[in-house]
């Protein structure tokens, strides 16, 4: 090979070699050179968060993250579009270029996890009074979230404090997918009709269902 095609050779491979970078794979070639930091995240919370935040909004800036705990060596680490269904698409993409790494299992989108106490704005609502009334929206499910001490005063905590238990019960993508209308209310003859937290996903997914 003479020089002129040498030079040409190595161009061409720096050129390709910028066109297959991205921001997703750019991520995670930083998430597995700070793995060890990352899996040990409490011995400087603060500052690993605010690192990983930047890395984070590199890709997309609503994005953000949840890590679970210390399990048999292995940690769960949660990408989460923060329930802007827009960035959907992002969460997906860079879930998709994740490396399989021993210590991690990647969960695109907060996923359903057991109701539990929410307290927000100074009100604190136990799971266990909190009950749901499902009706149709079309294709999707409208929720009704009765909750004892609701007042219209202050509604939008109450509305808050519905809307994460929702979250909680029925994971992130189905709340931004599967749920159209949702209302906030104190308990009325509804409550005889409506369904506990609890029981809230299995009832969800089989009203869903049934067309």
């Amino acid at each position: 090979m003479n020089f002129s095609r040498m030079i040409f050779a190595l161009t061409a491979s720096l050129v390709c070699g910028t066109a297959t970078a991205s921001p997703e794979s750019d991520f995670w070639k930083w998430f597995q050179k700070n793995e060890t930091a990352l899996f040990n995240f409490e011995s400087n919370e603060k500052t690993i968060f605010e690192q990983l935040e930047v890395q984070m909004h590199k890709v997309n800036s609503t994005l953000t993250f949840e890590f679970g705990p210390k399990e048999q060596g292995q940690r769960d680490f949660v990408i989460s579009a923060d329930g802007i269904l827009d960035s959907f698409p992002s969460v997906e993409k860079l879930y998709a270029a994740a490396p399989q790494l021993k210590k991690w299992k990647f969960i695109k989108f907060r996923p359903r996890r057991e109701p539990s106490d929410i307290k927000f704005r100074g009100i604190l609502v136990p799971a266990s009074s909190v009950a749901v009334l499902i009706e149709r929206d079309g294709p999707k499910a409208a929720l009704t979230v009765l909750i004892p001490g609701y007042t219209k005063a202050e509604h939008e905590s109450y509305a808050g404090i519905a809307f994460l238990m929702l979250d909680r019960a029925l994971g992130e993508f189905d709340v931004e997918t599967r749920v159209g209308f949702i209302e906030v209310s104190a308990p009325s003859d509804q409550y005889a009709r409506a369904r506990p937290l609890k029981s809230l996903p299995e009832a969800f997914d089989a009203f869903l269902s049934h067309e």
